[in-house]
């Protein structure tokens, strides 16, 4: 039996679209959250100097960990727009650039921070060895660096998303006066 094709308005199709993508990542993000646990039971692979054990709490002693969290809370975040624009009153709405721009922001900022923050630390592990555990600064600011470019992807991503549901709950109650209340 063939699967049907249902139709529906852009707005609906651009807020499942954030929900499918969300959920497919936040799945992601969790196969993936098994590097930092076992990191944790098999321990470091390399030594640890002194300016690690001062800083351990920063990074929970794993190097994974940033990316994990990013992308599973980020995740969760393009569920939620989803669910925001399949709320949107769908009459006269159709989907603007902005809309898919921030889709594809979002979904390529959580892929560039697994690129970045857990395949990168194998990358920048090569060049300046023991990097994170030593720690090299130079690895380590271009490592985060990196990250945070990725980050970056995302939050501009989340900010045209705002941007257009903003735009779109602009309302004004029937008998009030024509002052925009922020």
């Amino acid at each position: 039996m063939a699967r049907q094709t249902k139709t529906v308005n852009e707005v609906t199709f651009i807020g499942s679209k954030f929900i499918r993508w969300g959920l497919a990542l936040f799945i992601f993000g969790l196969i993936i959250g098994y590097g930092p646990l076992a990191h944790y039971l098999h321990g470091a692979l390399e030594q640890v100097g002194p300016a690690f054990l001062q800083n351990v709490t920063l990074w929970f002693g794993c190097p994974w960990t940033l990316a994990v969290y990013a992308i599973q809370v980020g995740s969760l975040g393009m569920v939620a727009i989803g669910c925001v624009y399949l709320h949107l009153p769908t009459d006269d709405l159709e989907v603007e650039q902005r809309d898919l721009a921030a889709l594809w922001l979002c979904a390529a900022g959580l892929v560039a921070v697994f690129l970045t923050g857990y395949v990168g630390y194998f990358v920048v592990n090569a060049i300046w060895p023991s990097f994170y555990y030593v720690p090299i600064k130079a690895g380590k600011n271009v490592w985060l660096i990196a990250q945070g470019l990725s980050i970056l992807l995302y939050l501009i991503g989340v900010v045209l998303a705002y941007m257009s549901i903003r735009h779109v709950t602009d309302f004004q109650v029937e008998g009030r006066s024509s002052q925009k209340a922020s």
